[in-house]
């Protein structure tokens, strides 16, 4: 398969004032795009063209950096871009995914601390996540291009905190951008999707 660059699943303005135009317009149309090109030349005799996306990642993974952190990234910003919607966030959480929040993560208030701490301190550039594993879902944080799926685990929502994510409307206050995001960007009916997959 050949890595595409996929549309936003909304105007570059839908997300303001948490996540400006600018942002999307350098985070979507530029770096997104240089992991789309980049990993599509290095995808080139690898020796995994015919392999999914998921695939790539996980045999790529501590074996061909170059091809991983190009495919790690775009399979984490494929899915960045649908787990945030306009007037997202907050507790409006569907059925299951809320009872699972509840009995794995112990309740909203105390995901939301945790999600927002893991992203805080995951040191340098990387994500923080909602994962499935064993069964259970368990917040974890990753540097640079891992996400949860090279670590045992299905992510079902996860926030970049690459500072090109951020920093325009920001500056270096990340928690602030973790708030925003928890608060108020949130696909839930996404997240929903992901974790009814993964539980499969």
């Amino acid at each position: 398969m050949s890595f595409e660059l996929p549309e936003l699943p909304y105007a570059y303005d839908a997300l303001g004032p948490y996540m400006s135009k600018e942002t999307l317009e350098y985070h979507h149309d530029k770096h997104h795009l240089a992991y789309v090109t980049n990993g599509n030349n290095l995808l080139k005799d690898s020796g995994l063209e015919g392999k999914t996306l998921e695939e790539i990642v996980k045999e790529s993974f501590g074996k061909n950096a170059g091809l991983f952190n190009n495919a790690g990234q775009h399979y984490n910003h494929i899915h960045f871009w649908k787990w945030m919607k306009p007037n997202g966030g907050g507790k409006s959480i569907p059925g299951a995914l809320a009872k699972a929040i509840d009995s794995d993560l112990g309740g909203y208030d105390k995901f939301r601390a945790d999600f927002i701490a893991a992203g805080t301190t995951q040191f340098g550039s990387g994500w923080a996540w909602v994962a499935v594993k064993d069964g259970k879902l368990v917040i974890m944080k990753t540097p640079n291009g891992e996400s949860p799926l090279v670590h045992g685990a299905a992510p079902i929502l996860g926030v970049d905190v690459w500072e090109h994510s951020y920093y325009i409307d920001y500056r270096n206050a990340r928690p602030k951008y973790l708030e925003a995001f928890v608060d108020s960007l949130v696909n839930w009916d996404y997240v929903l999707e992901m974790y009814e997959a993964a539980a499969k």
